[in-house]
């Protein structure tokens, strides 16, 4: 069952060295409060999964947290490349980084499968493509019904998935709405699952066929409002796209990232400070 909890704590608690961790959100509700948090922490030697791994992984990796990266697409949307993530993958800075490559349609139905308890996905989508030369865990299986030979890839079984939602009820019942990416499949393929939220309120009042939730696949709910900026959450405030085009500066040396990062996030107490460092103009609104 779904326990309320600071941010700080829940990352304590639930994020180890060495976890895979899945940290989804698609254009908008990006985890990025739950990110700051575990660069905070110092934990090291995570295997990172995201369908789009963006500026969140990007801090990720530069400050030396991943140890792996399993991505269907990497870059920083509308503006151009992760440049911490490819001195890694380049450069081994500041270590080496193992990447598995995969396509959306493969990393959507390994959620899926991991959520259903199967060990691999069954998919048409690598046809005439060259994945299988550079990713060997793409293997075919032959249809018993048909003949037909299809790709074959593993489940996706994250130790832990952290998501951001516009709000969840006392109880621990998560309600997000908008753009929806795999953030609910790749919450029930986890074995751990920490959900930041914009608001705690007493009923959800959620509208029929909304995206719920429950509280017995969540493990930790925390109140952290606007964490998902620079990302947007949906009903509560926009894109910061400002703050995108900055990063492709601050993250194309490294000596501008380490600075960065030091200001910013280790010697912020938390995502709280950490917003009225970069000046958003709403925190004084929702942290009084």
């Amino acid at each position: 069952m779904a326990e309320w909890t600071t941010l700080a704590a829940a990352i304590a608690a639930h994020v180890q060295d060495g976890d895979c961790v899945a940290m989804e959100g698609f254009t908008h509700l990006i985890p990025f409060a739950a990110g700051h948090e575990i660069i905070r922490q110092g934990r090291r030697n995570l295997s990172l999964v995201r369908m789009t791994p963006d500026l969140i992984y990007d801090q990720l990796i530069g400050a030396g947290c991943a140890a792996k990266l399993t991505f269907s697409w990497g870059g920083n949307p509308g503006v151009g490349s992760l440049h911490r993530f490819r001195d890694a993958v380049e450069n081994d800075w500041p270590g080496p980084l193992e990447i598995e490559e995969r396509s959306h349609s493969d990393l959507a139905n390994a959620y899926v499968a991991g959520a259903a308890n199967l060990p691999f996905a069954v998919l048409r989508g690598y046809t005439g493509s060259d994945f299988a030369h550079v990713n060997d865990r793409i293997r075919g299986v032959t249809c018993p019904f048909t003949g037909e030979v299809l790709a074959a890839t593993p489940a996706v079984r994250p130790d832990v998935t952290v998501i951001h939602a516009q709000r969840a009820d006392w109880k621990g019942n998560v309600h997000l709405w908008g753009i929806l990416g795999v953030q609910k499949e790749a919450v029930l393929a986890a074995k751990r699952a920490i959900v930041t939220v914009e608001e705690r309120v007493r009923s959800l009042d959620a509208p029929p066929n909304a995206c719920i939730l429950p509280s017995w696949v969540v493990t930790a709910v925390c109140e952290v409002p606007r964490g998902a900026s620079p990302s947007y959450a949906h009903g509560y405030y926009e894109r910061d796209n400002v703050f995108y085009r900055t990063w492709d500066q601050i993250s194309r040396d490294r000596d501008r990232f380490r600075a960065w990062i030091d200001q910013h996030i280790l010697k912020t107490e938390d995502f709280a400070e950490y917003l009225s460092l970069v000046g958003d103009p709403k925190v004084q609104a929702v942290y009084q």
